[in-house]
């Protein structure tokens, strides 16, 4: 086994600053879109809907989603990067 590249606390800086970014990005599409920006995206529809009726509604849950999957597969990266994978 090799040592660790990085200290504990680097290790978790990485995964704050990640988890940071991923929800500042879920706060900007489910509040910004489906609640400040409601009006400007209504005038936009995508399938017979309004756009910031979808955001509302689905969009942010999409996104969410999303994220999710990003944070596990990055954080997968952090683990080999700083050695405390398991394999």
């Amino acid at each position: 086994m090799s040592a660790p590249v990085g200290s504990p606390q680097q290790y978790w800086q990485a995964n704050l600053r990640l988890l940071i970014i991923c929800l500042i990005i879920w706060f900007v599409v489910s509040y910004g879109f489906g609640i400040i920006l409601v009006e400007p995206l209504n005038s936009i529809q995508i399938g017979g809907y309004k756009l910031g009726f979808w955001f509302a509604q689905q969009g942010s849950i999409y996104v969410f989603v999303a994220l999710i999957f990003y944070y596990a597969w990055r954080m997968n990266k952090y683990d080999r990067e700083f050695h405390v994978h398991e394999d």
